[in-house]
Protein backbone atom coordinates (compact mmCIF):
# COMPACT_ATOMS: atom_id res chain seq x y z
CA UNK A 1 0.00 0.00 0.00
CA UNK A 2 1.28 3.45 -0.90
CA UNK A 3 2.44 5.71 1.93
CA UNK A 4 0.87 8.94 0.70
CA UNK A 5 2.55 11.16 3.28
CA UNK A 6 6.00 9.82 2.36
CA UNK A 7 5.23 9.98 -1.36
CA UNK A 8 4.09 13.59 -1.25
CA UNK A 9 6.93 14.74 0.97
CA UNK A 10 9.52 13.04 -1.23
CA UNK A 11 8.09 14.38 -4.49
CA UNK A 12 7.75 17.89 -3.06
CA UNK A 13 11.45 17.77 -2.15
CA UNK A 14 12.48 16.68 -5.63
CA UNK A 15 10.13 18.63 -7.91
CA UNK A 16 8.32 21.96 -7.97
CA UNK A 17 4.75 20.70 -8.09
CA UNK A 18 2.90 23.79 -6.86
CA UNK A 19 -0.01 24.90 -9.09
CA UNK A 20 1.38 27.29 -11.69
CA UNK A 21 -0.33 29.42 -14.31
CA UNK A 22 3.10 29.99 -15.85
CA UNK A 23 3.59 26.25 -16.38
CA UNK A 24 0.00 25.96 -17.59
CA UNK A 25 0.69 28.59 -20.23
CA UNK A 26 3.98 26.91 -21.16
CA UNK A 27 2.07 23.69 -21.86
CA UNK A 28 -0.86 25.33 -23.63
CA UNK A 29 -0.36 23.05 -26.64
CA UNK A 30 -0.99 20.00 -24.45
CA UNK A 31 -3.91 21.63 -22.66
CA UNK A 32 -5.50 22.43 -26.03
CA UNK A 33 -6.15 18.70 -26.48
CA UNK A 34 -8.49 18.74 -23.47
CA UNK A 35 -9.49 22.32 -22.68
CA UNK A 36 -13.14 21.51 -23.36
CA UNK A 37 -13.19 19.21 -20.33
CA UNK A 38 -10.24 20.40 -18.20
CA UNK A 39 -10.57 24.04 -17.04
CA UNK A 40 -7.45 26.21 -16.92
CA UNK A 41 -7.54 26.26 -13.11
CA UNK A 42 -7.31 22.46 -13.07
CA UNK A 43 -4.62 22.47 -15.73
CA UNK A 44 -2.55 24.81 -13.58
CA UNK A 45 -2.53 22.00 -10.98
CA UNK A 46 -1.73 19.28 -13.50
CA UNK A 47 0.90 21.06 -15.63
CA UNK A 48 3.76 20.81 -13.07
CA UNK A 49 3.23 17.04 -12.84
CA UNK A 50 2.99 16.66 -16.62
CA UNK A 51 6.26 18.54 -17.12
CA UNK A 52 8.02 16.52 -14.43
CA UNK A 53 6.76 13.17 -15.75
CA UNK A 54 7.63 13.93 -19.37
CA UNK A 55 11.16 14.93 -18.37
CA UNK A 56 11.63 11.96 -16.08
CA UNK A 57 10.38 9.36 -18.54
CA UNK A 58 13.01 10.57 -21.02
CA UNK A 59 15.68 10.28 -18.33
CA UNK A 60 14.50 6.77 -17.41
CA UNK A 61 14.16 5.57 -20.99
CA UNK A 62 10.49 4.88 -20.28
CA UNK A 63 7.34 4.74 -22.36
CA UNK A 64 3.85 5.26 -20.95
CA UNK A 65 0.99 3.11 -22.24
CA UNK A 66 -2.47 4.45 -21.36
CA UNK A 67 -5.86 2.85 -21.71
CA UNK A 68 -8.80 4.83 -23.08
CA UNK A 69 -10.30 4.95 -19.58
CA UNK A 70 -7.49 7.08 -18.19
CA UNK A 71 -8.39 10.66 -17.25
CA UNK A 72 -7.63 13.37 -19.86
CA UNK A 73 -4.60 14.82 -18.05
CA UNK A 74 -2.97 11.36 -18.24
CA UNK A 75 -4.33 10.34 -21.64
CA UNK A 76 -3.33 13.56 -23.40
CA UNK A 77 -0.69 14.85 -21.01
CA UNK A 78 1.86 12.08 -20.52
CA UNK A 79 0.88 8.99 -22.55
CA UNK A 80 3.04 7.88 -25.47
CA UNK A 81 0.66 5.15 -26.64
CA UNK A 82 -3.10 5.22 -26.09
CA UNK A 83 -5.71 2.63 -26.98
CA UNK A 84 -7.90 -0.27 -26.00
CA UNK A 85 -6.66 -3.58 -24.63
CA UNK A 86 -5.85 -5.01 -28.08
CA UNK A 87 -4.03 -1.89 -29.25
CA UNK A 88 -1.97 -1.76 -26.06
CA UNK A 89 -1.17 -5.47 -26.29
CA UNK A 90 0.06 -5.08 -29.86
CA UNK A 91 2.02 -1.90 -29.10
CA UNK A 92 3.62 -3.58 -26.09
CA UNK A 93 5.32 -5.99 -28.52
CA UNK A 94 6.79 -3.03 -30.43
CA UNK A 95 8.13 -1.08 -27.48
CA UNK A 96 11.85 -0.38 -27.63
CA UNK A 97 12.09 1.41 -24.29
CA UNK A 98 13.58 -0.46 -21.35
CA UNK A 99 10.81 0.66 -18.99
CA UNK A 100 7.05 0.43 -19.57
CA UNK A 101 4.69 2.35 -17.30
CA UNK A 102 1.21 0.86 -17.64
CA UNK A 103 -1.53 3.39 -16.99
CA UNK A 104 -4.44 1.03 -16.73
CA UNK A 105 -5.28 -1.86 -14.44
CA UNK A 106 -3.14 -4.72 -13.21
CA UNK A 107 -3.99 -7.33 -15.85
CA UNK A 108 -2.87 -4.87 -18.55
CA UNK A 109 0.50 -4.46 -16.86
CA UNK A 110 0.79 -8.25 -16.59
CA UNK A 111 0.07 -8.52 -20.32
CA UNK A 112 2.86 -6.05 -21.09
CA UNK A 113 5.23 -8.05 -18.89
CA UNK A 114 4.18 -11.33 -20.51
CA UNK A 115 5.02 -9.88 -23.91
CA UNK A 116 8.21 -8.16 -22.70
CA UNK A 117 9.79 -10.48 -20.11
CA UNK A 118 13.16 -8.70 -20.18
CA UNK A 119 11.72 -5.22 -19.66
CA UNK A 120 10.77 -3.44 -16.46
CA UNK A 121 7.00 -2.97 -16.28
CA UNK A 122 5.64 -0.57 -13.68
CA UNK A 123 2.07 0.13 -12.61
CA UNK A 124 1.57 3.34 -10.63
CA UNK A 125 -0.76 1.66 -8.14
CA UNK A 126 -0.76 -2.07 -7.45
CA UNK A 127 -4.30 -1.72 -6.11
CA UNK A 128 -5.60 -0.90 -9.59
CA UNK A 129 -7.32 -4.24 -10.04
CA UNK A 130 -10.37 -5.31 -12.03
CA UNK A 131 -13.61 -6.83 -10.81
CA UNK A 132 -13.90 -8.84 -14.01
CA UNK A 133 -10.37 -10.24 -13.82
CA UNK A 134 -10.93 -11.16 -10.18
CA UNK A 135 -14.12 -13.07 -11.00
CA UNK A 136 -12.28 -16.13 -12.35
CA UNK A 137 -9.23 -18.23 -11.48
CA UNK A 138 -7.30 -20.96 -13.27
CA UNK A 139 -9.39 -23.42 -11.27
CA UNK A 140 -12.50 -21.85 -12.79
CA UNK A 141 -11.10 -22.47 -16.26
CA UNK A 142 -10.45 -26.10 -15.32
CA UNK A 143 -14.03 -26.37 -14.10
CA UNK A 144 -15.34 -25.14 -17.46
CA UNK A 145 -13.10 -27.57 -19.34
CA UNK A 146 -14.47 -30.43 -17.24
CA UNK A 147 -18.02 -29.30 -17.96
CA UNK A 148 -17.42 -29.01 -21.72
CA UNK A 149 -14.71 -31.55 -22.63
CA UNK A 150 -12.73 -30.71 -25.75
CA UNK A 151 -14.10 -27.18 -26.10
CA UNK A 152 -11.43 -24.48 -26.60
CA UNK A 153 -11.19 -21.76 -23.96
CA UNK A 154 -11.23 -18.15 -25.14
CA UNK A 155 -10.38 -15.86 -22.24
CA UNK A 156 -10.82 -12.13 -22.27
CA UNK A 157 -7.60 -10.17 -21.80
CA UNK A 158 -9.31 -8.82 -18.68
CA UNK A 159 -7.91 -11.80 -16.75
CA UNK A 160 -4.88 -12.62 -14.64
CA UNK A 161 -1.74 -14.16 -16.09
CA UNK A 162 -2.69 -17.48 -14.47
CA UNK A 163 -6.04 -17.54 -16.26
CA UNK A 164 -4.42 -16.62 -19.59
CA UNK A 165 -1.93 -19.45 -19.06
CA UNK A 166 -4.81 -21.89 -18.52
CA UNK A 167 -6.57 -20.77 -21.72
CA UNK A 168 -6.14 -21.62 -25.40
CA UNK A 169 -6.34 -18.06 -26.70
CA UNK A 170 -7.19 -14.59 -25.47
CA UNK A 171 -9.56 -12.04 -26.95
CA UNK A 172 -10.56 -8.41 -26.51
CA UNK A 173 -13.95 -6.84 -27.04
CA UNK A 174 -12.81 -5.68 -30.48
CA UNK A 175 -11.80 -9.12 -31.77
CA UNK A 176 -13.87 -11.54 -29.66
CA UNK A 177 -16.24 -12.54 -32.46
CA UNK A 178 -13.33 -13.08 -34.85
CA UNK A 179 -11.45 -15.23 -32.32
CA UNK A 180 -14.51 -17.34 -31.45
CA UNK A 181 -15.31 -17.90 -35.13
CA UNK A 182 -11.73 -19.10 -35.71
CA UNK A 183 -11.95 -21.81 -33.04
CA UNK A 184 -12.35 -25.45 -34.05
CA UNK A 185 -15.38 -27.38 -32.93
CA UNK A 186 -19.00 -26.49 -32.31
CA UNK A 187 -18.68 -25.35 -28.69
CA UNK A 188 -16.47 -22.51 -27.43
CA UNK A 189 -15.93 -21.60 -23.78
CA UNK A 190 -15.65 -17.86 -23.06
CA UNK A 191 -14.40 -16.48 -19.77
CA UNK A 192 -15.01 -14.51 -17.69
CA UNK A 193 -17.47 -11.92 -19.10
CA UNK A 194 -20.92 -13.42 -19.49
CA UNK A 195 -22.30 -10.39 -21.32
CA UNK A 196 -19.50 -10.17 -23.85
CA UNK A 197 -19.97 -13.91 -24.44
CA UNK A 198 -23.73 -13.52 -24.96
CA UNK A 199 -23.22 -10.63 -27.35
CA UNK A 200 -20.59 -12.59 -29.28
CA UNK A 201 -22.92 -15.59 -29.46
CA UNK A 202 -25.38 -13.45 -31.42
CA UNK A 203 -22.61 -12.46 -33.84
CA UNK A 204 -21.36 -16.02 -34.35
CA UNK A 205 -24.51 -18.14 -34.61
CA UNK A 206 -22.55 -21.07 -36.00
CA UNK A 207 -20.92 -21.65 -32.62
CA UNK A 208 -22.37 -22.74 -29.32
CA UNK A 209 -20.87 -20.22 -26.92
CA UNK A 210 -20.88 -21.10 -23.22
CA UNK A 211 -19.63 -18.73 -20.54
CA UNK A 212 -18.42 -18.06 -17.06
CA UNK A 213 -20.75 -15.83 -15.02
CA UNK A 214 -18.47 -12.80 -14.53
CA UNK A 215 -19.18 -9.17 -15.38
CA UNK A 216 -17.71 -5.67 -15.27
CA UNK A 217 -18.88 -3.39 -12.46
CA UNK A 218 -18.97 -0.44 -14.85
CA UNK A 219 -20.97 -1.95 -17.70
CA UNK A 220 -23.31 -4.22 -15.77
CA UNK A 221 -24.94 -1.17 -14.17
CA UNK A 222 -26.55 0.03 -17.40
CA UNK A 223 -30.08 -1.14 -18.16
CA UNK A 224 -32.20 -1.15 -21.31
CA UNK A 225 -34.82 0.87 -19.44
CA UNK A 226 -32.24 3.59 -18.77
CA UNK A 227 -31.49 3.83 -22.47
CA UNK A 228 -35.14 3.88 -23.50
CA UNK A 229 -35.93 6.58 -20.94
CA UNK A 230 -33.02 8.69 -22.10
CA UNK A 231 -33.97 8.28 -25.76
CA UNK A 232 -37.56 9.33 -25.02
CA UNK A 233 -36.25 12.68 -23.76
CA UNK A 234 -33.52 13.09 -26.38
CA UNK A 235 -34.69 11.15 -29.46
CA UNK A 236 -31.90 12.48 -31.69
CA UNK A 237 -29.16 10.99 -29.51
CA UNK A 238 -26.89 8.30 -30.94
CA UNK A 239 -26.48 5.66 -28.24
CA UNK A 240 -23.19 3.75 -28.45
CA UNK A 241 -22.63 0.81 -26.10
CA UNK A 242 -19.68 -1.33 -25.10
CA UNK A 243 -20.21 -5.11 -25.58
CA UNK A 244 -19.50 -5.74 -21.88
CA UNK A 245 -23.01 -4.34 -21.33
CA UNK A 246 -25.93 -6.78 -20.98
CA UNK A 247 -27.38 -7.94 -24.33
CA UNK A 248 -30.65 -6.02 -23.89
CA UNK A 249 -28.61 -2.82 -23.44
CA UNK A 250 -26.61 -3.55 -26.59
CA UNK A 251 -29.87 -4.24 -28.44
CA UNK A 252 -31.16 -0.78 -27.50
CA UNK A 253 -28.02 0.95 -28.77
CA UNK A 254 -27.43 2.32 -32.26
CA UNK A 255 -23.94 0.83 -32.29
CA UNK A 256 -21.87 -1.46 -30.09
CA UNK A 257 -18.11 -1.74 -30.13
CA UNK A 258 -14.89 -1.86 -28.20
CA UNK A 259 -13.39 1.36 -26.88
CA UNK A 260 -11.44 1.78 -30.13
CA UNK A 261 -14.55 0.87 -32.10
CA UNK A 262 -16.58 3.48 -30.24
CA UNK A 263 -13.97 6.15 -30.93
CA UNK A 264 -13.84 5.23 -34.61
CA UNK A 265 -17.64 5.27 -34.89
CA UNK A 266 -18.00 8.74 -33.37
CA UNK A 267 -15.20 10.14 -35.53
CA UNK A 268 -16.74 8.70 -38.71
CA UNK A 269 -20.37 9.60 -38.03
CA UNK A 270 -19.98 12.76 -35.94
CA UNK A 271 -23.50 12.63 -34.45
CA UNK A 272 -24.81 15.93 -33.14
CA UNK A 273 -25.45 14.30 -29.77
CA UNK A 274 -23.93 11.07 -28.48
CA UNK A 275 -24.29 8.96 -25.36
CA UNK A 276 -21.37 6.60 -24.73
CA UNK A 277 -22.55 3.65 -22.65
CA UNK A 278 -19.20 2.88 -21.09
CA UNK A 279 -16.64 4.35 -18.67
CA UNK A 280 -16.78 8.11 -18.07
CA UNK A 281 -13.36 9.11 -19.40
CA UNK A 282 -14.11 7.81 -22.89
CA UNK A 283 -16.15 10.88 -23.81
CA UNK A 284 -13.79 13.26 -22.01
CA UNK A 285 -10.77 12.02 -23.97
CA UNK A 286 -12.32 12.56 -27.40
CA UNK A 287 -14.44 15.65 -26.70
CA UNK A 288 -11.91 18.24 -27.90
CA UNK A 289 -11.24 16.39 -31.16
CA UNK A 290 -14.98 16.40 -31.87
CA UNK A 291 -16.31 19.91 -31.10
CA UNK A 292 -19.37 19.27 -33.27
CA UNK A 293 -20.52 16.42 -31.02
CA UNK A 294 -22.37 17.03 -27.75
CA UNK A 295 -21.66 14.20 -25.33
CA UNK A 296 -24.60 13.62 -23.02
CA UNK A 297 -26.10 11.14 -20.63
CA UNK A 298 -25.00 9.16 -17.62
CA UNK A 299 -21.70 7.36 -17.38
CA UNK A 300 -20.22 4.99 -14.84
CA UNK A 301 -16.75 5.49 -13.43
CA UNK A 302 -14.28 2.64 -12.93
CA UNK A 303 -12.85 2.98 -9.41
CA UNK A 304 -9.87 0.84 -10.36
CA UNK A 305 -8.84 2.89 -13.40
CA UNK A 306 -9.17 6.06 -11.34
CA UNK A 307 -6.53 4.81 -8.90
CA UNK A 308 -3.97 5.83 -11.52
CA UNK A 309 -3.08 9.52 -11.08
CA UNK A 310 -0.34 11.87 -12.23
CA UNK A 311 1.06 11.90 -8.72
CA UNK A 312 1.37 8.11 -8.64
CA UNK A 313 2.88 7.98 -12.13
CA UNK A 314 5.56 10.46 -11.07
CA UNK A 315 6.23 8.49 -7.87
CA UNK A 316 6.51 5.19 -9.74
CA UNK A 317 9.02 6.66 -12.21
CA UNK A 318 10.91 8.57 -9.51
CA UNK A 319 11.37 5.51 -7.30
CA UNK A 320 11.14 2.83 -10.02
CA UNK A 321 8.75 0.94 -7.75
CA UNK A 322 5.52 -1.03 -8.23
CA UNK A 323 7.16 -3.40 -10.69
CA UNK A 324 4.86 -6.06 -12.10
CA UNK A 325 6.35 -9.56 -12.18
CA UNK A 326 5.05 -12.79 -13.70
CA UNK A 327 6.74 -16.14 -13.05
CA UNK A 328 8.54 -17.43 -16.17
CA UNK A 329 6.47 -20.63 -16.38
CA UNK A 330 3.13 -18.78 -16.19
CA UNK A 331 4.39 -16.07 -18.53
CA UNK A 332 5.48 -18.59 -21.17
CA UNK A 333 2.09 -20.29 -21.23
CA UNK A 334 0.16 -17.02 -21.09
CA UNK A 335 2.29 -15.60 -23.91
CA UNK A 336 1.07 -18.35 -26.23
CA UNK A 337 -2.57 -17.38 -25.63
CA UNK A 338 -1.93 -13.64 -26.01
CA UNK A 339 0.28 -14.04 -29.08
CA UNK A 340 -2.24 -16.33 -30.72
CA UNK A 341 -4.85 -13.59 -30.28
CA UNK A 342 -2.56 -11.00 -31.83
CA UNK A 343 -1.67 -13.28 -34.73
CA UNK A 344 -5.32 -14.11 -35.49
CA UNK A 345 -6.27 -10.42 -35.32
CA UNK A 346 -3.44 -9.31 -37.60
CA UNK A 347 -4.13 -12.13 -40.05
CA UNK A 348 -7.76 -11.03 -40.32
CA UNK A 349 -6.81 -7.43 -41.08
CA UNK A 350 -3.92 -8.21 -43.44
Amino acid sequence: MLDFALMRATLAGAYDLAPSLEKAEATADIHARMDRVVPLADWARYAPYVLAINRLKRDRGAVILAHNYMTPEIFHGVADVMGDSLQLAIEATRVEADVIVQCGVHFMAETSKILNPSKTVLIPDMAAGCSLAESITAEGVAEMRARYPGAPVVSYVNTTAEVKAASDVCCTSSNAALIVAAMEGDTVIMTPDQYLAQNVARQVPGKRVVWWAGSCIVHEQYTATDLRDFRSHYPDTQIIAHPECPPDVVAEADFSGSTSGIIDYVHRHKPGRAMLVTECSMASNIADALPEVEFVGPCNMCPYMKKITLEKILWSLHTMTSEVLVTPEIAARARIAVQRMIDLSQKATA
